[in-house]
């Protein structure tokens, strides 16, 4: 499996090219921007990242003072906005039992990094494994329905698999390397938004199409 894993990175990348995701100017906009993306799209949670930016409010320092109806209101464009605006004051939480912050939460190491982020109510394994590659740096592989569903359209996992099950297809078969997981789920991201669609995949004219993978 590896070497398949391998090809349809080269091939994906071959043709879309560097993603350079997760956009987000520091690490803690990183991890903001994951809590707000759960069941929706990144063209929403843009415009509410926007929002908080413009009134000042992206730093880690004025989101903790900030109450959280208020934060409500400026998330709003991203969906559940009140549910949303309590997760993040959750984890807000988190950060705030080390005296360092936000340098101090990622001074643990990547599994109690992980647990930590899982403890934290409204977190989930996508959500804490997309803090953890994306904003700490850390070699870890993001599961989401579109690996899902074009790694099972492949057969290289079965339908029923699970998240844990879909990630140790990764860490087990490549090499762990954060930018390379980085890359590899931007770009299924994109072939799942582009070609291999929910409802009618575009399989004839896939990128992987024809090639070894299939």
């Amino acid at each position: 499996m590896s070497d398949q894993l391998l090809d349809i990175y080269h091939t994906l990348h071959a043709r879309f090219g560097p993603q350079h995701w997760w956009p987000g100017d520091t690490p803690f906009e990183i991890m903001v921007g994951a809590v707000l993306t759960q069941n929706t799209n990144w063209a929403n949670v843009s415009r509410a990242i926007a929002n908080l930016k413009e009134a000042g409010l992206l730093t880690l320092e004025e989101l903790v003072d900030l109450p959280a109806d208020i934060l409500a209101c400026h998330i709003r464009p991203a969906g559940y906005y009140n549910l949303k605006a309590n997760r993040l004051k959750n984890l807000l939480a988190l950060i705030g039992q080390y005296e360092n912050g936000l340098d101090g939460l990622f001074a643990e190491d990547t599994g109690a990094l992980r647990e930590l982020l899982l403890s934290v109510r409204g977190i989930g394994p996508e959500t804490a494994d997309s803090i953890l590659l994306y904003a700490a740096g850390r070699p870890v592989f993001v599961v989401d329905a579109y690996t899902h569903r074009v790694l099972a359209r492949h057969a290289l996992i079965p339908e029923e698999a699970d998240y844990y099950e879909i990630q140790e297809c990764f860490l087990d078969q490549l090499p762990a390397d954060a930018a390379l997981f980085n890359e590899y789920h931007a770009l299924l991201v994109r072939l799942g938004k582009e070609f291999c669609k929910k409802g009618k995949p575009l399989c004839s004219v896939c990128p992987l199409a024809g090639s070894e993978v299939i």
